[in-house]
């Protein structure tokens, strides 16, 4: 048995270039009551999951990754669901599995955390690569399969993941086929010493470590949103600086594998998003050079001498976007 697919957000009637931005500004002004001073990290984050991506945030403990992501999902009125990745987590844990019906003597299958819209995907480097991979087909076929039997997952389903960069004991690093399924990787850093002072006060204030965050959206918001990311017009020059940007990648000295077509696919998606979300219906240079960075960074493998010299993929994205001209 197969299950039939959900609808897809390429089937919602899509939002005016308008009403779109003031909806993203509503769900980051609502996510902003919990997460204090963070707008431009928020916005990348929202930027990837309005094309359709799943979000990688890669930062130091107690800086509100986690936060972030129950924010974003609870201000956008989807179902969320949290898997803490251990060492010993088995793939079952996180997709499900087939399991005794009492009643009917038969087996029947049992969702997983997975079978949410929004899965936050707590310290994912803490799987062993097993636990790992059981994500793979979910993030890129949006499905899981179990005993035969595929299973269609919500729409939308996006995962943000967090991984902690100082640790290594415990830990397994992701590997590149997994780290190219996530369309960015960022980071929310720390606080502004008057942003911190903010976040304490406003502690003292409510009296609870809890904070009431109201909808600023539905789920069928989120999916017309989503659908007018297609309508954002790209001329071919735009298209050509992309191609350009991630092939000079592949033949930097210091990469032994650039960034794979997927790289040009979701540099253009985040492009386009980031257009919408600053209320254009149309594509920029700058919108691209922004966002080379968060997009094609983390799928770079870097030679063994750039990595003994402690050379970071980001500054081999800003030399690559530097030495591009952008169309004007």
């Amino acid at each position: 048995m197969t299950l039939l697919p959900p609808p897809t957000a390429s089937a919602a009637p899509s939002l005016s270039t308008q009403h779109t931005t003031e909806l993203v500004a509503r769900w980051l002004d609502a996510v902003e009551r919990a997460v204090v001073g963070k707008r431009d990290a928020l916005e990348l984050i929202v930027t990837g999951l309005l094309a359709n991506g799943h979000v990688l945030l890669d930062d130091l403990p107690g800086v509100a990754k986690t936060l972030s992501a129950r924010s974003l999902a609870a201000t956008a009125g989807m179902e969320f669901s949290r898997v803490q990745f251990t060492p010993d987590i088995l793939p079952a844990d996180i997709t499900g599995a087939m399991v005794l019906d009492l009643e009917t003597n038969g087996s029947r299958f049992q969702p997983g955390p997975i079978f949410a819209q929004i899965v936050l995907a707590d310290e994912i480097n803490r799987a062993p690569a097993k636990a790992q991979a059981a994500l793979l087909e979910a993030m890129q076929e949006r499905q899981v399969t179990v005993d035969t039997t595929t299973h269609r997952l919500p729409a939308p389903f996006l995962v943000i993941a967090t991984q902690n960069p100082v640790e290594s004991e415990g830990t397994y690093p992701l590997p590149e086929a997994q780290l190219d399924r996530f369309i960015l990787r960022t980071r929310i850093g720390y606080p502004s010493q008057q942003d911190e002072s903010a976040l304490l006060s406003r502690r003292i204030q409510r009296r609870t470590d809890e904070v009431d965050l109201e909808p600023a959206m539905t789920t069928d918001d989120f999916l017309a949103a989503q659908a007018a990311v297609e309508s954002v017009h790209v001329e071919s020059a735009i298209v050509d600086y992309v191609v350009a940007i991630v092939r000079s990648t592949r033949g930097d000295r210091q990469v032994e594998v650039g960034s794979s077509p997927r790289g040009s696919l979701a540099l253009l998606k985040l492009a386009r998003a980031s257009a919408l979300i600053r209320g254009r219906d149309f594509v920029t240079p700058d919108d691209v050079r922004r966002l080379a960075i968060p997009a094609l960074a983390h799928r770079l493998v870097l030679t063994a001498e750039a990595w003994a010299r402690h050379v970071q993929p980001e500054s081999v994205v800003e030399r690559c976007a530097a030495g591009v001209s952008a169309p004007t």
